[in-house]
């Protein structure tokens, strides 16, 4: 297993992140409300949008552990995670579905504008009552001549007050279980599509998420993504896309912040002395850099894997979890070190540890994912 990187993979990578870190602020007025348009065609300009499809739909088709490097250097670059995070769900649960399992007509009428930053999709697939369980939806889609009319609710859409496009997951036969779901691809203009008032949140305050309703939606046979029953398959895949490369943002974030309190470390003096120069700051300064280095490995070796077209569900959940732990432990981590300036909001630490703690609950909680490593463990 060799990580080296050629020296293109070099070049996009600090093209990248120095992109995101001069052409994406930080939003001056954080709101839950919609996403912040222009930083999102700065996206779109840049190829963010777009980082695993092909370039004959508008991306620039990399491979997995590419998307993976190419997301570290948004994550480290770019200090509004939320945005971050919706450009991540926007690709990975929204737009490589729609690659891996649309027909040409349907890729040629959304993956241009998806990837060019024209528009925005979202996952439209939790419910009140289908959360962890994300297969036991009450959403259906019932045949009605020549289309399906879909009724129920979604819960918790990123992106959803900005979206142009949802990839809404409902159940077309029932009685089928996990086989019985189908995918389906919802403009927002649908008659009988309305998206409720945006969730206000603790972190990832630029990416908007709200609940959406479905009373009536008729939508075509073309809306249908992929064979009837094939819903819960795509989804599947898409999770496995999103745990490993959006994740990876969070690997950048967190070289972001130990590069930021090593800094502070360093100048901060307390009794004649730099902080660095205690032992207790320094072994903490220690540890954070080997979670970031674990959390690193484990995320190139579950992309290493799936570009190789071996099974990687056990490394994909490894990675998921030992990142987004790190994650949240590094945010702590940062305010301890920080002090009272870490707590306070002007400093902008407090929130790294915001916008991380829903790191372990979205995508698979942290359960969810000792759950599949035990199983895949035979237990």
């Amino acid at each position: 297993m060799d990580f080296s990187w050629t020296p293109e993979q070099v070049e996009l990578y600090d093209r990248a992140f120095a992109f995101a870190r001069t052409q994406l602020p930080e939003t001056s007025k954080p709101t839950n409300q919609v996403l912040p348009r222009d930083s999102w065609r700065r996206c779109g300009e840049f190829g963010f949008l777009g980082l695993s499809v092909p370039t004959a739909h508008g991306g620039l088709g990399l491979d997995t552990l590419t998307t993976a490097r190419v997301m570290e250097a948004l994550g480290r670059g770019c200090v509004d995670t939320g945005l971050v995070f919706s450009v991540g769900a926007h690709l990975f649960a929204c737009v490589m579905p729609l690659l891996e399992g649309g027909d040409e007509a349907q890729k040629a009428r959304y993956l241009p504008r998806l990837c060019s930053g024209e528009w925005v999709g979202a996952n439209a697939i939790s419910e009140p009552e289908a959360g962890s369980d994300v297969f036991a939806l009450k959403t259906r889609a019932v045949r009605d001549g020549d289309g399906y009319v879909l009724d129920g609710g979604k819960s918790y859409v990123t992106n959803g007050p900005s979206a142009d496009v949802f990839l809404v997951y409902a159940a077309t036969q029932p009685a089928h279980g996990y086989m019985g779901l189908s995918a389906f691809l919802v403009e927002k203009d649908t008659p009988g599509l309305t998206v409720g008032r945006a969730f206000e949140k603790m972190g990832l305050s630029t990416s908007p998420i709200a609940p959406i309703y479905l009373e009536g939606c008729r939508v075509p046979e073309s809306a249908r993504l992929g064979p009837e029953g094939q819903g819960a398959a795509l989804f599947k895949r898409s999770m496995q896309w999103e745990r490993a490369c959006l994740f990876a943002a969070y690997v950048g974030v967190m070289e972001r912040v130990l590069e930021q309190t090593v800094d502070f470390a360093r100048t901060r003096k307390q009794f004649k002395k730099a902080l660095a120069k205690n032992q207790a700051i320094s072994h903490r300064l220690a540890d954070m850099k080997q979670r970031l280095e674990a959390s690193r490995l484990l995320l190139y070796q579950a992309c290493w894997k799936m570009d190789r077209g071996q099974e990687a569900a056990m490394e994909v959940s490894l990675a998921k979890l030992a990142i987004s732990e790190a994650a949240i432990q590094c945010g702590l981590d940062a305010i301890q070190i920080h002090g009272g300036m870490g707590y306070v909001t002007e400093t902008g630490i407090e929130r790294v540890l915001r916008d991380a703690i829903p790191s372990a609950i979205f995508s698979g909680t942290s359960e969810i994912q000792r759950d599949i490593i035990a199983n895949q463990l035979g237990l």
